[in-house]
């Protein structure tokens, strides 16, 4: 957290107004403990620290601060209020033993998922045929080189008899290649019994990529048609699988009504935040299996809670053969925590896939993005300033006006193209070669500013002609889903002309979006959900997404969005080329700087019950 607590928004004093209310008192330090805890759950925490807390001053408004209390002396006053409780307690804020304070939904979310993750690592080993697994294997799975370990292959074996398999691995690791031959592993297995597999991942355009890396590794499964036929190549939203109630923060499978799959798969869990992994975890019925895909180095949600870091928190890995003889012996220990044993959420329900495969050992990208994760700076600015290649480029501008020339030159390179066809097949392929990716929305480097100064870029040039709202080659981005368009956030789509009759004049705009068998799906744009334009995007929006050419833009000054995800996250969506346009001491400073969300979810997967229950 940081040194200050940042000044408090008008909901966190209402909030604090309200919680006095409610507890009829003026109690001061009940007052500054329920703003700091709703201001910190806005800013991605789950819970408050009162003990990184104490004495750090309070920013009210502008000339008026107060000061965090004494520690002792602030638990005991919240202890004796009646609004605040215990865990398991029915109350507006909960304190635990470890001095963290909840807002009560909160504590709820974080003690139930913790409860589904240890109880799915305690279930019995689920029994296989040792002959039929090992000729599955053999197949789907070959030995890459002697005494190497094959990491995929025991994230098979651990799917296999796990009912949590977490599959966490940078880029081009191999996940989704991975957990399309896990299926044809586990459906060979049930020797012909039918298995129902849910598809999911948390935004419209990772659900896309899901299911287009799906469709291809299907091609090269040496398997039965039978087994590739029950290898569903659809893929939802998170939202859209859970079933949306009109009006309600709740979904229509819950506990009671749970998801009817017996292998549910998630891909980009880095992006879950802890409300909606709660949630899916109440859906999951007690004899499905989950397996969770993502990078567990990526940004966490913009919401509360980074679950998937604390699920592969303090994981490494340790020796080990891929064997399946290794894991029906008993537990296997894949993987060790550096600090402690693992308890609770045991550590062969997790692994870390390590060997890339998009980037070998002279890639300039896969280099960088190891230096990135690392954390030394000095060893990034040492690699850009003497990288030769044309794979990444750094560049330092001297003026504004240095800058706009060389964008210039950047968009009408990467977008040109696109641009000079109304065919959206072709188009649609062009534009998602390349992206201007910005850590802020705001200011003369953040999406607002740059998509416009990219659109009179285009102008100028005479590639676009805007003539409205909405005008021929227009890139949009929805930013709020709606069920029945079937339009989700992340999703991105062109507006085009549509020819509406038989004359060549009769035209309109169209936004087309791709939709099934390559085809595409042509809207009016005036009945397009919240968007906007998308030459540039924020990294946050870019997650689940991968582009051939990206060009990450840093501000001109320092601010607490840049972190070492943030820049991570950035560099791995670019397949070919990344360039890195900025200060290489905000560079260092954002490396430096390492997300750390508070909540009690780690603790809790390594007690032998949630912790303080």
């Amino acid at each position: 957290m940081p040194k200050s607590t940042g000044t408090l928004s008008e909901l966190d004093r209402h909030f604090a107004d309200f919680i006095l209310k409610v507890a009829r008192t003026g109690n001061e330090e009940l007052w500054i403990a329920a703003a700091l805890v709703s201001h910190y759950t806005q800013e991605g925490h789950v819970c408050l620290d009162l003990g990184m807390m104490t004495g750090r001053p309070v920013g009210i408004e502008e000339g008026w601060n107060l000061h965090c209390p004494d520690l002792q002396l602030w638990l005991s006053s919240l202890r004796q209020s009646s609004v605040v409780g215990a865990p398991g307690d029915l109350r507006p804020l909960i304190l635990d033993k470890a001095n963290r304070l909840y807002l009560y939904r909160y504590w709820q979310y974080e003690a139930e998922l913790a409860d589904f993750l240890k109880e799915r690592t305690k279930q019995d080993r689920r029994p296989v045929d040792l002959e039929r697994v090992r000729s599955s294997l053999s197949r789907l799975f070959p030995q890459q080189q002697p005494g190497e370990t094959n990491w995929q292959r025991l994230a098979a074996i651990m799917a296999l008899q796990r009912s949590l398999c977490v599959i966490t691995g940078g880029p081009g690791t191999g996940k989704t290649s991975t957990v399309v031959r896990i299926l044809a592993l586990l459906l060979e297995q049930a020797a012909g019994k039918k298995l129902s597999i849910g598809l999911a991942a948390p935004t419209g355009k990772a659900a896309a990529r899901l299911k287009e890396a799906l469709k291809g590794s299907k091609l090269s499964l040496e398997c039965t048609p039978e087994v590739l036929a029950q290898i569903p190549e659809e893929a939802f939203t998170l939202h859209r699988l859970l079933g949306p109630l009109g009006g309600s923060l709740e979904f229509r499978h819950h506990r009671n009504n749970p998801l009817p799959y017996d292998v549910i798969v998630v891909d980009e869990a880095s992006m879950i935040d802890l409300p909606l992994m709660a949630k899916l975890a109440r859906a999951i019925p007690s004899q499905s299996k989950l397996i969770l895909l993502g990078d567990k180095d990526q940004l966490a949600s913009v919401e509360p809670g980074a679950v998937f870091g604390d699920i592969c928190a303090g994981t490494q890995p340790s020796d080990a053969s891929g064997d399946l003889d290794d894991f029906t012996a008993g537990p296997a220990r894949l993987h060790m925590s550096s600090v402690k044993e693992p308890k609770g959420l045991q550590a062969d329900s997790v692994i870390v896939l390590r060997r890339s495969y998009r980037f070998d050992e002279a890639s300039g990208i896969g280099r960088l993005s190891r230096l990135i994760h690392s954390g030394v700076p000095e060893a990034v600015e040492e690699l850009l300033k003497a990288e030769r290649s044309d794979e990444v480029v750094w560049k330092r501008f001297r003026s504004p006006s240095d800058f706009q020339s060389n964008l210039e030159g950047w968009v009408i390179d990467a977008y040109g193209k696109y641009l000079r066809t109304n065919d959206a097949t072709e188009a649609f392929p062009l534009f998602e070669t390349c992206r201007i990716l910005c850590a802020l929305r705001k200011g003369p480097y953040g999406v607002l500013a740059v998509n416009q100064l990219v659109e009179s870029i285009l102008i100028r040039a005479g590639l676009i002609r805007r003539r409205g709202r909405w005008y021929r080659g227009q890139p949009v981005v929805i930013s709020r889903n709606d069920y029945a368009l079937r339009l989700f956030n992340g999703d991105v789509g062109l507006i085009l002309e549509h020819q509406e009759g038989k004359e060549e004049n009769q035209t309109s705009l169209r936004a087309f979006f791709p939709g099934e068998e390559g085809a595409f799906r042509a809207i009016l744009p005036m009945k397009l959900p919240e968007h906007e334009t998308v030459y540039a995007m924020t990294v946050h929006k870019a997650q689940g997404s991968e582009f051939d050419r990206v060009l990450l833009l840093l501000p001109d000054r320092w601010s607490e969005v840049l972190t070492r995800e943030l820049i991570y996250t950035a560099i791995t969506r670019a397949r070919r080329q990344v360039e890195i346009w900025g200060s290489l001491e905000i560079l260092g400073q954002s490396i430096l700087r390492k997300i750390e969300r508070k909540s009690g979810l780690q603790d809790a997967l390594v007690a032998d019950t949630v912790q303080d229950e």
